[in-house]
């Protein structure tokens, strides 16, 4: 935004003549805006669904690695268990009395069961990532589609945007410029009219006994009043700011000469 410059006292004409050029130069801006039309805001949510498609990949990594890790647990208990039948068979070589052979029985039995547990739970891990890993193949697959018509889209858009750009800075320049020379309040109210109007539209000549766009008929003295730029008078149907049919020309002329250079 340009700074706010040192306001001179302004007449109401050169208040009017200044919205106007203003007027002119935003509804320029919002002519080339309107021609990308929806495709700003369908590039933005495709690259948010790119980067979501992306975050369920990276979980569904992070998942396969978490159950490996699990794995890689239960196979060492497995050998931790083997090492423990292989102690108490050896163990039994030299035992002294049945009790304590039927003890360490028990006890490698006790490790072949936890071996089978760990085989069992390495056989549900193993078909838990095959599951993870076919899925992940299938999101990746729609992710690289995703990805071309993102690609696209975007490329469509920066074609759009470059073809306008230097325009669209010019522009945006001079709007600025010439609200910085608007005392504030007056711009607030432009503002706030623009917001409120489909067509961007704050200030409007009278054309053909009406404000333009309308089909309510300003009355002659109101008209006059117009025409004469003593005061800034706002359509009683619309709320925008009205100027006279003349001064809307020589503004339409000055600014399109300014738009040439």
């Amino acid at each position: 935004m340009a700074k706010k410059v040192q306001q001179k006292e302004m007449s109401v004409e050169e208040k009017l003549r200044a919205l106007y050029d203003l007027q002119l130069i935003d509804s320029r801006l919002d002519e080339i805006r309107n021609t990308r039309g929806e495709l700003p805001l369908e590039v933005e949510d495709l690259g948010d669904d790119v980067a979501q498609m992306e975050t369920r990949i990276q979980k569904i990594e992070d998942d396969i690695k978490n159950l490996e890790n699990n794995i890689k647990s239960r196979k060492e208990d497995i050998k931790a268990s083997e090492a423990l039948i292989k102690k108490y068979t050896k163990q039994q070589d030299n035992v002294r009395n049945n009790r304590e052979f039927e003890s360490l029985g028990k006890e490698i039995e006790y490790q072949e069961l936890e071996i089978q547990f760990s085989e069992k739970k390495i056989k549900e891990l193993n078909a838990k990532i095959t599951h993870k890993k076919e899925n992940k193949e299938d999101v990746e697959e729609k992710l690289s589609v995703l990805k071309e018509h993102y690609k696209h889209k975007k490329s469509e858009l920066d074609k759009i945007i470059g073809e306008t750009e230097r325009e669209e800075a010019f522009l945006q320049k001079k709007s600025d410029e010439f609200a910085a020379v608007i005392d504030e309040r007056l711009l607030k109210a432009y503002k706030r009219i623009r917001s409120t109007m489909k067509n961007g539209l704050a200030v409007v000549p009278v054309h053909r006994d009406a404000s333009f766009g309308s089909f309510f008929t300003i009355p002659p003295q109101r008209q006059l009043d117009i025409a004469q730029r003593k005061k800034i008078i706002s359509d009683e149907h619309s709320g925008r700011i009205l100027v006279d049919q003349e001064l809307a020309e020589e503004e339409k002329l000055k600014i399109e000469e300014l738009l040439k250079k």
